[in-house]
């Protein structure tokens, strides 16, 4: 029997692996069945070189339970151990035996798991004692039995093991008993080895009996050995995809498309990306990518493989050439990662160009749900963003789509204003603004549909890439100052009327939570609305994204300001205006005449102050001055709006502006209904 100390430099080596080397005990289960596959696998690559020429027999990995001797055993029928290699791959942490078989074989053995050389030591996560019983596949070779408690010192002896491989059996600790329930096993298997491309059996089949489930005799395999990212694209079905996929996502909706990745250089990548059904709301950590190294699970903790933008994808990445840690859970952030990642974005939009382009009415019915995949790639990834403007589409009010290069050239004849830019004409709620959106196609225009939840962020983006373009909601102003083709008409109000007319309409103007409203007037046609309301363009949609970034939060909690356009061409408010003048004109006047003689009076005391400072004498004359046409003023506004006041036709048409942007409410809503039935 030999015996001895296992080779490290710390005798503190266990309680490093048990607490800090992996992220989670149950990872030993991983390690170990894939240690065990690896065995296996190097048997068949063996075999194919003609190395082994013995009989293969059932290859498979078992996974067997002993409550009463507190047992967990891993079991493969691979090429198993000498007493020479037991000493050099065990006894010398972090030598890897994958490692070198790899570099003898690397042209075949492509689906060797290890790279460490420290897997087996997870074993000591959950176990008190571990012992390993093995015989190698050399001829003449004698099985071994290794033992160790979890501290550095081992035994190392011949045994009575006739069958090839190797057993790793664990004596699990107290706290782990866990790991001794055939459930937890099994759902630990399922989760990490579903895939392996060598049968792994845990336990038997259960049916149910006499109401219980009972075991059967048949084995419980619980791995897929050839899933569909294996396989060539031509020997898959659609129906195959989409089987795969429910199988990875049970519940979920049928996928919109999917994406089969396969290369083999500069490095290896396979898998499926599928694009799922996005509901309501981006939620990238729900029903993440799944990373495999060879068919074994990783993580789903994928952000440092593929772009962030399409961590709104599901399915599957298979790549040996990913960088791990020797836990492998967490993914180093390397040059080889950036090219996959890379990679995986050039072939997505590749694929999307090329289902535009082979099926584009099939794109068409699927752009509404995959385009908000399409905006946050090209919000979040310049390379994505270059690759889509090829194919990202914009859909019109009539439910038309077009790329973005067929929009402009439909637009730019009639939309490109007299400085020579490109306006593109936008709704986010084609009923609520219907009629501003009506407005603009009886000129002639087309108006997008911009609804989505990160519309307004992908505006910003397509004015910044696209030359002499800006995008403009169709209610932010009067259609002929979204797009001036010419100098506007004056507005001919005498300094009276104006006055007036601008105190009679904001005085009417009922009050609307957290609305304020900017009277002004223009020359429109007389066949066009009395008054319009817009909204700001800027503060709308600074208020917009205040609602997706905190950091802006600061416009959220400003008011919406609003411009109540006044028509002066409009034959209505060309009667408010000829009755408002005859009843106040005489009133006003002289008011208006003496608060301009005291404003010229306060200027010229200013102006002639010695060095622009006013004396005490000059600081009361100006005081009392400007406290006079204050008091002028408020008797103006009184009389102006105690006059509007007994004029049911100037609040029946704010009403009406106000109700076709939805903002007439409550109490106000109620006298306008009351007002026109009194008016019919």
């Amino acid at each position: 029997m030999q015996s001895g100390n296992i080779g490290v430099t710390t005798e503190n080596i266990f309680p490093v692996i048990k607490k800090f080397l992996y992220s989670d005990h149950e990872i030993f289960l991983r390690e170990l069945v894939s240690n065990a596959v690896d065995a296996t696998q190097k048997l068949k690559t063996l075999a194919s070189f003609g190395e082994f020429k013995g009989e293969l027999g059932k290859l498979d990995v078992r996974v067997t339970i002993d409550k009463e001797a507190g047992t967990l055993t891993i079991s493969d029928r691979g090429i198993g151990m000498t007493a020479d290699d037991v000493d050099k791959y065990i006894n010398q942490i972090a030598l890897s035996g994958a490692e070198e078989f790899l570099e003898k074989y690397k042209d075949t053995a492509n689906s060797i798991i290890g790279h460490f050389g420290l897997g087996f030591y997870s074993a000591f996560m959950v176990a008190k004692k571990v012992q390993i019983r093995t015989l190698s596949w050399k001829e003449g070779s004698e099985a071994v039995q290794w033992t160790c408690d979890g501290s550095p010192a081992y035994t190392m002896e011949p045994c009575d093991k006739t069958d090839r491989g190797t057993d790793i059996i664990l004596y699990i600790d107290e706290d782990d008993k866990q790991f001794l329930e055939q459930s937890r096993v099994d759902a630990l298997l399922k989760k990490y080895c579903r895939f392996l491309p060598v049968p792994v059996i845990s336990g038997k089949e259960q049916e149910w009996k006499d109401g219980k489930y009972v075991d059967t005799d048949r084995d419980n395999v619980i791995n897929a050995m050839e899933p569909a990212w294996m396989k060539k694209p031509a020997d898959l079905t659609d129906d195959d995809y989409m089987r795969f996929y429910h199988e990875l996502y049970p519940g979920q909706d049928d996928p919109l498309f999917w994406i089969h990745l396969n290369v083999d250089y500069p490095f290896t990548l396979t898998g499926i990306l599928y694009f799922p059904k996005i509901k309501n709301n981006i939620d990238p950590g729900r029903n993440r990518i799944q990373l495999y190294s060879n068919q074994v699970y990783v993580t789903d903790q994928v952000e440092g493989v593929v772009p962030e933008f399409m961590m709104l994808l599901q399915g599957i990445i298979d790549s040996p050439d990913i960088p791990l840690n020797v836990s492998r859970s967490y993914l180093q952030a390397d040059t080889a990662v950036k090219k996959i990642s890379s990679y995986i974005t050039k072939k997505v939009a590749s694929r999307l160009e090329d289902i535009f382009k082979t099926n584009r009415s099939d794109f068409e019915s699927k752009w509404d749900d995959i385009k908000i995949f399409i905006e946050y790639g090209m919000l979040t990834d310049q390379k994505f963003a270059d690759a889509a403007m090829k194919f990202v589409l914009v859909k019109d009010t009539e439910g038309k789509y077009y790329t973005l290069d067929e929009y402009k050239t439909l637009i730019e004849p009639t939309q490109t204003n007299k400085d020579g830019d490109i306006i593109y004409l936008y709704t986010t709620d084609t009923t609520a603004q219907y009629q501003y959106i009506k407005g603009a196609i009886d000129r002639g225009y087309s108006v997008l549909v911009m609804d989505g939840q990160l519309d307004q962020h992908f505006i910003g983006l397509l004015e910044q890439t696209l030359e002499k373009s800006h995008f403009v909601r169709v209610d932010s102003d009067i259609i002929d100052n979204l797009i001036a083709k010419e100098d506007k008409k004056a507005v001919l109000l005498t300094p009276t009327q104006r006055n007036i007319l601008t105190t009679i309409f904001r005085s009417q103007t009922p009050k609307v939570e957290k609305a304020e409203f900017l009277v002004s007037f223009e020359a429109l046609k007389p066949t066009d609305s009395p008054i319009v309301i817009t909204q700001n363009e800027y503060m709308r949609r600074m208020k917009s994204m205040a609602e997706m970034q905190p950091g802006m939060s600061f416009y959220g909690e400003l008011p919406d300001s609003y411009n109540l356009i006044v028509n002066t061409e409009q034959p209505l408010v060309e009667k408010v205006r000829d009755a408002a003048t005859t009843a106040l004109a005489d009133k006003i006047t002289p008011l208006e005449t003496e608060v301009e003689a005291a404003n010229k009076a306060i200027t010229e005391i200013r102006d002639n102050a010695k060095d622009g400072k006013l004396d005490d004498d000059e600081k009361k004359r100006s005081n009392d001055l400007e406290a006079r046409v204050n008091e002028l003023r408020a008797e103006q506004e009184k009389l102006i709006t105690e006059y509007a006041s007994t004029q049911p036709l100037v609040k029946q048409l704010i009403d009406l502006a106000l109700l076709g942007n939805g903002l007439l409410r409550g109490e106000a809503l109620s006298q306008f209904i009351a007002r026109s039935v009194s008016l019919l």
